[in-house]
């Protein structure tokens, strides 16, 4: 087994969907598309998105001498969903363990794996909790396209799972991909079925108007003008991937940390509108859902509740 069949095996073993190697370098064809994206407001007030942003454009800035970039997919579609359909909806990546958590440990293992039988170096892992842009490096890995609703999209494996990234000081054997072609076609059911219109354009998404940054980043009040259209979404959205014919590829992970507490999928419309605090703190604990707080998925609950 050769060194790139090897860290992909070890990747594998780890758990996760799929695994590129290649070459570090700059973002020179998102740099436009990102600074775009910032001058037209539309990363509403997640003003963090504007700085650092040479970092999220050079991974030669957030690890020194940089050589490499290990691209990983990690499955968190669930075995089974909310039972209540009146229920208001949690995004499906909160059911278990906050995700930061397991990839982060599952990439800590591959990086202790490389520099005991691979070779020596310095690296970082990164999930989503750092400046890089993590469908650019997906894409450019050939672990699929950008969709347009703006999610990486694997033709084996639709686009219900996380990104991850080793980024490492040393040169490896790199993947030689070639860029996986569009297969959205003239398929609109993304744009059609968003409630908020966030999809601005093919690809591009208004983040001001989109349902999770308003549950989940959002700290002030939710958009008035949005009021009757989240679909008693109460923290992220999964619509524009739900109706992603491409989903249709997904399975259900075999990671036990996404395993949801059972109260969870069981808990009714009302139980969920009653909701206190030490039940808050029972079910999620160790979840992502801990970023919006107890106060903000009250804030949440109650926006619904009047649609």
């Amino acid at each position: 087994m050769n060194i790139s069949q090897s860290i992909k095996a070890k990747s594998k073993e780890l758990g996760f969907l799929d695994c590129a190697i290649i070459p570090a370098g700059f973002l020179e064809e998102e740099s436009g598309h990102f600074h775009s994206w910032l001058d037209a407001g539309m990363n509403g007030e997640m003003g963090y998105m504007s700085r650092n942003i040479e970092k999220r454009l050079n991974p030669q800035l957030l690890v020194e001498n940089a050589k490499t970039v290990i691209v990983v997919l990690l499955n968190y579609f669930p075995k089974a969903t909310q039972n209540d359909d009146s229920a208001p909806v949690l995004s499906k990546y909160a059911y278990g363990i906050d995700y930061h958590f397991v990839m982060k440990d599952k990439l800590k293992e591959l990086l202790r794996f490389i520099r005991k039988e691979i070779t020596p170096c310095n690296g970082r892992p990164f999930v989503d909790s750092a400046p890089v842009l993590e469908r650019a490096w997906a894409r450019r890995g050939g672990l699929g396209w950008v969709g347009k609703n703006s999610n990486l999209i694997s033709v084996l494996y639709g686009s219900f799972f996380f990104i991850g990234e080793l980024i490492l000081d040393v040169e490896l054997p790199y993947d030689n991909p070639k860029p996986v072609a569009d297969h959205c076609g003239t398929c609109t059911r993304c744009i059609d079925a968003c409630p908020t219109k966030a999809i601005a354009n093919n690809r591009v998404i208004d983040a001001r108007k989109c349902i999770s940054y308003q549950t989940i980043e959002l700290k002030g009040e939710l958009d008035k003008n949005l009021k009757g259209q989240f679909e008693n979404r109460v923290f992220g959205c999964d619509i524009c991937q739900d109706v992603c014919p491409w989903n249709l590829k997904s399975e259900p992970n075999n990671t036990s940390e996404f395993t949801p507490v059972p109260k969870l999928l069981e808990l009714t419309h009302n139980e969920w509108h009653n909701m206190d605090r030490p039940l808050f703190n029972q079910l999620f604990k160790n979840s992502a859902v801990k970023r919006t707080g107890f106060k903000g998925l009250k804030r949440n609950l109650e926006f619904v509740e009047r649609e």
